[in-house]
């Protein structure tokens, strides 16, 4: 990774008016005068265009102060931060300086050379006239980094892997020199690659490069380096390799092998739920061995033996179909990887709809081990006609011998949370696993009803409290045992889960009946630590409601002087209630939904509407900013190749399949920049491989969207990141019904 020094300004707060226009009654309460302060680089400007080896060369940036509801004729300029000097036009101001001392609406501002101690400061701009009245734009300044991403995945031989060249901030340069490629095996010099590699189409500024590895480059780790120098030096990776962007990706024989385990939701070309979860085994050779568990509508089939099939990758390395030979359906799947090599599965056998994930087994998983706690979340149907839909959320600790002791569960029924227990009722049960064959048993009390479940570990490990398991219920469906599939991940035993352990921002991601879909980005303020009172939650979301868009960019609304959008700690075991959703922009607010949470950590886990019933299941995950980044998002940071794939659906119809409704879909997608702050979104989406040709943005709380070049009629999307690289994505066209999608690098 290359690093330089730039200057970024974080538009926390784009316009933050410190003045009022007054009368005698009063404060100002509308209509107020304001001063909006802005910059010509949309918050960044680079210290310097050159690689770090070269002479720094400052770059200048224009502030502007606009008025609003008032005029403005002369305003006196400020810098104010922990590390600036007292001055504001003083060239040895650690912050920057402004290069006069003009009091215009206009000044002139150069960049420092290097970033401060303390890198947050504040330009201010005050009226003379009026000194009650100022604007403030709060600015922050980061290192310059470039990297090539993804930085090491595994790429198979014979399939073509893009990488793609970035530089953060956005508006540092985004040219680049001439890639190379070679292979270094331990103890032998270093050698060109077998193939050059080849240009990207339609993305300049070699900022994108497809690598195809042959046989015999499987040398084990970091030995083919890919690199990518800075434009202005082409020779910046022969004379100082620390300053060259680089990726180092494994080659392996075989893109897809080992052991995987995997769940899968749909419906058949009925209607029907379908239900499946299991685990499979890729050999060296390419064949595939397993088992699974299915639920239809024609009851639940358990240790259905995978006796065959295959994976076929597309001649990219990131794409592919997987067949699993069980003598049932569904046995056919589109698939897109992600670099850690999960696979995200879309139905594509024609005999349904429906999407899921197979995730690589490790080695060193551990279950039944020790004393364990795991939370849950499950969705599906019960045996009502035509089906209602169902959600669990809970929590199972487990003793490590076999036990199941003083857990709790929440269900709704359809609105109803009395139909199986009354919720929060009581979890008791026993527990088996065999890990030869990767398959457990679980029978859980559910107050006075026992229900059996098989569940089959995904990932993770105790050691480092992110053991995952995919679990899918096996009794016959009735009135008190509705058919349901789902997550339990292992809960953190580090944290005491009061109203402390959130506090933080994450994003939560639901889905309903109907195909009631939304994405909220939420922070908590970690007020009351105890279980008597409740914290503040505060944000923004977006839900598309079977085709009815509601976009609340603030949460409460300015109206709610009492915040209805609260949390709070039930028991410090790790059972919350959120207030979520609602409508508070409304002209009568729409009060928000209460959800119970059951926290797997810091601001994470599986979300349950209590009472509806749309029955809305997500997740809550926790937000992580980039810290080269200062904490915030950009847009640079997502420019890459990235999987994408329907994450959650209710909708049982393909109706609107042609227009990304409730149709299942992959896509692969190359997210590039030109550079001057554009952003480019192409690639291929199935079914149909239709091409995408969109843009994207981003804000600084990593909520941005995507939208269209060509043709006209083409998905508008909404993403909120959880990572500098992780998303979920859903479309927000009136009428269209949207599923939610995950995107990763």
């Amino acid at each position: 990774m290359m690093k330089n020094f730039l200057f970024a300004a974080a538009l926390l707060s784009l316009a933050l008016a410190s003045g009022c226009a007054k009368g005698g009654s009063g404060p100002c309460v509308s209509g107020c005068a304001t001063i909006i302060v802005d910059d010509t680089s949309n918050g960044i400007a680079d210290v310097s265009e050159a690689p770090i080896s070269a002479p720094a060369a400052p770059s200048q940036v224009t502030f502007t102060a606009s008025p609003k509801n008032t005029t403005l004729s002369a305003v006196n300029w400020t810098i104010t931060g922990a590390s600036c000097s007292s001055s504001s036009t003083d060239s040895a101001n650690p912050c920057g300086y402004f290069t006069s001392g003009s009091t215009s609406t206009t000044i002139t501002y150069q960049a420092p050379t290097t970033v401060p101690s303390s890198p947050a400061f504040t330009v201010t701009a005050t009226s003379q006239s009026d000194t009650s009245l100022s604007g403030t734009l709060d600015m922050t300044v980061v290192n310059i980094t470039t990297a090539v991403t993804p930085a090491s995945p595994n790429v198979g031989v014979g399939l073509s892997q893009q990488f793609t060249a970035i530089a953060i901030p956005d508006n540092a340069n985004q040219s680049f020199g001439t890639w190379s490629c070679t292979v270094t095996p331990k103890g032998q010099s270093s050698t060109p690659c077998h193939n050059p590699l080849t240009a990207c189409p339609n993305v300049a500024n070699n900022a994108c490069f497809v690598y195809t590895p042959v046989s015999g480059e499987e040398c084990g780790n970091n030995c083919v380096q890919i690199s990518a120098p800075p434009a202005a030096s082409p020779s910046e990776c022969t004379n100082t390799p620390a300053d060259c962007a680089t990726a180092q990706p494994v080659v392996v024989a075989n893109r897809v092998s080992g052991n995987y385990a995997f769940q899968f939701s749909g419906y058949d070309n009925n209607g029907n739920q379908v239900l499946v979860a299991g685990s499979f085994t890729v050999a060296s050779s390419g064949s595939i061995s397993g088992v699974e568990d299915e639920l239809t509508s024609s009851g639940p089939q358990t240790s259905i033996q995978i006796t065959g099939g295959a994976y076929t990758p597309t001649s990219s390395n990131n794409a592919g179909t997987l067949t699993l030979t069980t003598g049932a359906y569904p046995n056919a799947y589109r698939v897109v990887l992600d670099g850690a090599g999960d696979m995200q599965m879309i139905e594509s056998d024609n005999h349904g709809i429906g999407s899921g994930i197979a995730e690589p087994v490790s080695g060193n998983n551990k279950f039944n081990t020790s004393a364990q706690t795991f939370v849950f979340g499950f969705t599906g149907v019960d045996s009502s006609t035509p089906p209602n839909r169902v959600g669990y959320g809970g929590l199972m600790p487990i003793d490590g011998n076999g036990n199941v002791t003083s857990g709790l569960i929440d269900i709704n029924d359809n609105g109803s949370t009395t139909n199986i227990c009354s919720s929060p009722c009581s979890v008791g049960g026993t527990y088996s696993y065999n890990a030869s064959t990767n398959e457990g048993n679980l029978t859980l009390t559910l107050g006075s009803v026992t229900q059996h479940f098989d569940f089959f570990v995904a990932n993770g490990s105790a050691n480092n409290n992110s053991l995952t398991l995919y679990a899918i219920s096996t009794d016959t469906v009735d009135a008190t045992h509705p058919a349901v599939l789902g997550t339990m991940a292992m809960q953190n035993p580090k944290l005491t889960y009061n109203n402390a352990a959130f506090s933080g921002t994450s994003v939560s991601a639901l889905t309903g009946a109907g195909g009631n879909v939304s994405l909220t980005l939420g922070s908590t303020d970690g007020t009351s630590s105890g279980t008597g009172g409740t914290g503040n939650f505060t944000g923004q979301f977006d839900q598309n409601n079977a085709g009815t868009i509601l976009s609340v960019s603030a949460f409460p609304s300015a109206t709610q002087t009492t915040n209805p959008y609260t949390y709070v700690a039930t028991n410090n075991k790790g059972r919350y209630i959120f207030y979520m959703l609602g409508n508070p922009s409304a002209s009568t607010a729409v009060p928000p939904i209460p959800f119970v949470l059951y926290a797997s950590a810091k601001n994470g886990g599986f979300l349950l509407d209590q009472n509806s019933s749309a029955v809305m299941t997500g997740t809550m995950t926790p937000q992580t900013a980039p810290k080269q980044n200062g904490g915030f998002f950009v847009p640079a940071t997502m420019t890459g190749t990235y999987a994408v794939a329907t994450n959650s659906n209710s909708l049982s119809t393909s109706s609107s399949c042609s227009v990304m409704g409730s149709c299942a879909v992959t896509m692969n997608l190359l997210l590039t920049s030109p550079g001057g702050g554009v952003f480019d979104v192409t690639g291929t989406e199935n079914p149909g491989d239709q091409s995408v040709n969109l843009t994207y943005d981003m804000n600084t709380t990593g909520v941005g969207a995507f939208s269209p070049i060509s043709p006209a009629k083409t998905p508008n999307y909404v993403f909120y990141a959880t990572t500098g690289t992780d998303f979920y994505v859903i479309e927000v066209d009136s009428t269209i019904p949207s599923p939610i999608l995950f995107m990763a690098q």
